[in-house]
Parts: C-alpha cells; sequence; structure tokens
C-alpha cells in the first residue's frame, strides 16, 4: 500500500465488522472496543508487514482473533476446550411441517438461520465454548474460506472442519430448545440417535 495514510483509511472501513466480532468473541461493550482499538493499534504498527494486493480484511481479523486469544490466556483465563462430540445432529427443518417443504432444496444451515430471530442465532453462538465459537464466528457470520480460518487461528484446515462440524451441531441443539419454545416443532421430542439418517449417525 502506498502509505500509512492510505491504508488507515481502507482499514477503518472495517471497523464496525470488526467490532461486531470482537462484541461476540468478549461478550462485553468496553472490553469489545478495547480490542478492537487494540487490533488497529497492532495493524497499524505491523503496516510495513501487509502485502498490497492481499485481503485487508482478512489480514484485520487475522490480528484481531489473535489479540483475543492472546490477552485471553494472559489473563489466566483460557478458553474452554470443552469437546462436542456427543451432541447428536438435530435436523430441525425436518421437523418443522410445512416450513421445510416450503424452504425445499435449502441446506439445514440456511434453513434453520433464517427461522430465528438474530438475537436468538447470537445468544446460541454465544454458549459455545471459545474454541468452536471462534470458527464458526469466522465461517457463518463472517464468511471466512476455511483456508483463511486455519491461517487466523494457527490451525490445520482439517481441525478448522471439525470445529466448526461439532460447533454447529451445537448450534442446532440450542436452537431447537428456542423452536419448541415458539411452538415451531408442535411438541415433538428432540431427534435421538434412531430418528437420523444412517449415515448421520457416523462420525
Amino acid at each position: 500500500m502506498a502509505d500509512r495514510a492510505e491504508f488507515a483509511e481502507q482499514a477503518m472501513q472495517y471497523a464496525p465488522k470488526l467490532y461486531s466480532a470482537a462484541l461476540r468473541l468478549t461478550r462485553n461493550g468496553a472490553d469489545a472496543e478495547d480490542l478492537v482499538q487494540d487490533t488497529y493499534l497492532r495493524a497499524w504498527r505491523s503496516f510495513s508487514t501487509f502485502q498490497e494486493g492481499t485481503n485487508l480484511r482478512a489480514w484485520l481479523y487475522r490480528i484481531l482473533t489473535n489479540t483475543f486469544i492472546n490477552t485471553y490466556r494472559s489473563k489466566q483465563r483460557r478458553p474452554n476446550e470443552t469437546h462436542l462430540d456427543n451432541i447428536e445432529d438435530l435436523y430441525l427443518y425436518k421437523r418443522m411441517g410445512a416450513i421445510d417443504s416450503a424452504l425445499g432444496g435449502r441446506s439445514a444451515e440456511d434453513t434453520m438461520f433464517e427461522l430465528f430471530t438474530d438475537d436468538e442465532v447470537k445468544a446460541a453462538l454465544e454458549e459455545l465454548p471459545e474454541n468452536f465459537r471462534l470458527p464458526v464466528l469466522l465461517a457463518d457470520v463472517e464468511g471466512f474460506a476455511y483456508k483463511e480460518i486455519a491461517e487466523m487461528l494457527d490451525i490445520p484446515v482439517g481441525t478448522v472442519m471439525s470445529r466448526l462440524h461439532r460447533g454447529r451441531k451445537a448450534m442446532h441443539k440450542l436452537l431447537y430448545d428456542f423452536a419448541s419454545e415458539r411452538g415451531l416443532i408442535a411438541n415433538a421430542p428432540a431427534p435421538t440417535a434412531r430418528d437420523l439418517p444412517p449415515d448421520s449417525q457416523h462420525g
């Protein structure tokens, strides 16, 4: 990039999205503001390392996530490394009667997220353990590719995919509860392993 002024101008356009992501990570407005400010300070100091022509947004998000992880650990508040192996896939859209037929041909995630309010999806996301929340946030909310997320979090692509799968399953379970409360499922019991398609009971 030609100079710092141009860099700053282009970088600042991402401030609202960075703040939104920071708020989901920290769950606290003041901490989110501090995280974004720290992100821009680090970006400014690292201006010379940014390669012009590459993805500035992804570069800023990488600084944001790294800053969050490092700050989190420096406070000895390690992310909850809970494993989600025992959470079953919950095919909500299969249990909502006319809704799934009206939205037929759509992916489970597309259909599911359209059924809930932003606050409900946000609440489900915030319930996820840290190591699952970050990949889900970066993939499903911010729209980054697996490779970009792997680079941001410094983990293999396979780990990104695994954590996304488990994180999404956990969100399915939480959103199923919301759906039950709103009567979208007609009080149907939560699906068990035997209710699921054969291929979904494995892996």
